[in-house]
């Protein structure tokens, strides 16, 4: 696990990023990069500088997926991922203090020059950022191979990314207050701290991003060296519009976002300009890091008895209540830091995870589309989309409260309080409504119809099967023999005795074995095509060309994947007799499940014969159990 450590540092600094660029760089636009200009020319420039932020956020929406084929097309004797980790991270790192500088003041001395200069470094900032968080988590199945430690590797990354935002929170305000003490002996938040702050960040980034270069290893196996699909932004969108249960869950995450970051964007504002207390600001990020401790690890508990549509719209109405305290209690410190709790138990990032990657199997079943690398795309873009109108909207806020330059609590009008609490929290509460209303209305995706669904995949594949292209060289007619050897150890058994979970024979073409053991081995040479998500089916195709899916236990869908391992990667190509998959038989049965291991052929109107199959006979795994004739 030490690879691990090394992989999660650089997540302690890729969100904190974000988090200086999407919230704190506008708090340092709004409060100290313009002091000393008359507050109309300041305004302006911030109003400027707001829309500039908002539109290369947008923009980014479309070179994203150009840098990711940037990254994918890299060969070096670092690999593909390592040197713009470190290439990014340093070139980030140098514009992130330029533009901590205000760039030297330029703006004092030619505004126009600056804003022309700002959207260079802006993006150039944002182009070298986004090249190093996309390999940070491109990384992930580059560095393992089994399913369980990408997994391990990525709640462990999101994990460290949490403490990381949230740890900006609680030192931002005594860091910039004190270097600014130190600067000026005046106790606030002036240019010289902001730029102090950015410096601290930059130099825990450089050290971060120099540990997961040293400390990790890219592995190379057949499916990384064969992918060459690229995804386009056409292609991401065209998904979305036409799988609708991709559609309505990224609309309702969509909504929530906006709530969220909106809502981080202005907490700064609130305690130093409404609530007059900017020294209580750290409260806000030990509140969030000590439920993002509990709220993750608690997650999969819950869901084992809570669906998750209630889980995601729980989370809405704890935030929906949040917003009533930070509108109404806010003078009372408990109900504040009660309101801080409601407002980050939350489970809509998890919940909109699991359903767009249950929303895999949907889409391929009604529009034979499966589109993963969309699944993948989509949360991020969405995030990407949030920011911009978080930075927008906050900049916006500031301006139209008058809470810029060197405006404090007590400059704050009755009329200021309420723009302000308008659109810092009655839009997001309004957006927090409505997440619920689109999640409970459209999304009907559940874990019980994804188990539904993934059950209709296996039958229409073991009915139908693939439509595949003969080799031109080969003859339509040539008959090819495939000896297929048992997968499991146990008893065979004829297809028309399996029962399957609607109370009829399991369909397809093939075999049964009642397990005698929990092992699954290859049943020839050949190629690991796909696993189901649930990890209870996996399909293989012989080197001859026959297809065939090894489906462990009967209603085993249900489990999710508890309970079964796999040491193979999908497109690995293996041998006969090799390890493949091990599970466990008492928890399938003690879940209320067959243990049956059934394995049907994917093309059956191929198949001319079948010989030498004998229901009832114990086998080995390796033992030769059917001889199939096929074209």
């Amino acid at each position: 696990m030490l690879l691990a450590h090394h992989f999660v540092l650089v997540m302690l600094v890729t969100l904190p990023f974000y988090g200086v660029m999407s919230t704190y760089f506008i708090i340092f636009v709004t409060g100290g990069m313009f002091n000393g200009l008359p507050k109309s020319v300041s305004n302006r420039l911030i109003g400027l500088i707001t829309g500039l932020i908002v539109g290369v956020r947008i923009l980014e929406l479309l070179i994203d997926p150009l840098l990711g084929n940037i990254v994918d097309n890299t060969k070096s004797r670092w690999g593909k991922f390592k040197p713009w980790i470190m290439i990014g991270n340093i070139v980030s790192v140098i514009l992130l203090l330029v533009l901590f500088t205000g760039i030297f003041g330029l703006a004092k001395v030619n505004w126009v020059l600056f804003a022309v200069l700002f959207v260079i470094i802006f993006i150039s900032f944002d182009i070298f950022y986004s090249l190093s968080d996309v390999s940070y988590w491109g990384m992930v199945p580059a560095i393992s191979e089994d399913s369980q430690e990408r997994g391990v590797y990525t709640s462990l990354g999101a994990f460290a990314g949490t403490i990381g935002w949230n740890g900006l929170t609680i030192i931002v305000v005594p860091t910039v207050t004190y270097f600014t003490y130190l600067a000026t002996g005046k106790h606030n938040e002036g240019p010289i701290g902001w730029f102090a702050f950015a410096a601290i960040v930059s130099a825990v980034a450089l050290l971060s991003a120099i540990a997961v270069c040293l400390g990790t290893k890219e592995k190379y196996n057949i499916i990384r060296k064969s992918a060459q699909d690229k995804t386009t932004i056409g292609q991401v969108f065209s998904a979305i519009f036409h799988n609708d249960q991709i559609l309505w869950p990224s609309l309702a995450y969509l909504l929530y976002s906006c709530a969220y970051v909106i809502t981080n964007g202005v907490l700064f504002y609130l305690y130093k300009f409404v609530i007059g207390k900017p020294g209580e600001f750290w409260i806000v990020g030990v509140i969030a890091t000590i439920i993002g401790f509990c709220t993750s690890p608690l997650f999969p508990i819950l869901n084992k008895f809570i669906p998750r549509k209630w889980l995601f719209i729980g989370g809405q109405i704890s935030m929906a209540l949040a917003y009533v305290i930070f509108i109404f209690f806010r003078t009372n410190v408990f109900m504040m830091d009660l309101g801080l709790v409601l407002f980050n138990i939350n489970f809509a990032q998890l919940v909109t995870v699991l359903t767009l990657t249950d929303a895999i199997e949907y889409g391929q079943l009604h529009n034979g589309q499966r589109n993963e690398a969309v699944v993948l795309a989509v949360r991020p873009m969405i995030d990407k989309l949030t920011g911009a109108i978080s930075n927008g909207l906050v900049g916006y806020i500031a301006i139209a409260a008058g809470m810029t330059g060197s405006a404090t609590a007590a400059d704050m009008t009755a009329h200021d309080i309420h723009t302000f609490d308008s659109m810092a929290f009655y839009i997001p509460l309004v957006f927090a409504l409505l997440a619920i209303v689109a999640f409970a209305w459209k999304v009907t995706l559940s874990e019980k119809k994804h188990a539904v669904i993934v059950e209709e995949l296996k039958d229409k594949l073991a009915n139908d099967g693939a439509t595949v292209e003969m080799p031109a060289e080969k003859a339509a007619d040539e008959v090819k023999v495939e000896h297929v050897a048992a997968p499991v150890s146990g008893k065979v058994i004829a297809m028309k005795d399996v029962i399957d979970t609607d109370g009829q024979p399991f369909p397809g073409t093939g075999f049964a074995i009642q397990p005698s053991e929990g092992k699954i081995y290859a049943p020839f040479d050949g190629q690991i095509n796909f696993t189901f998500g649930t990890r209870h089916a996996f399909g293989i195709t012989s080197d001859q060309g026959l297809g065939m899916v090894v489906h462990i236990g009967i209603g085993t869908v249900n489990m999710r994947g508890e309970g079964f391992n796999t040491h193979y990667t999908d497109g690995e190509e293996v041998k006969t007799g090799q390890l493949l998959f091990d599970f466990d038989r008492d928890q399938i049965l003690n879940a209320g499940y067959q243990d049956v291991v059934v394995n049907f052929f994917t093309e059956p109107k191929r198949i001319s014969a079948m010989k030498g199959l004998e229901p009832g006979k114990q086998v080995n795994h390796g033992d030769s159990v059917v001889d199939v004739e096929f074209k």
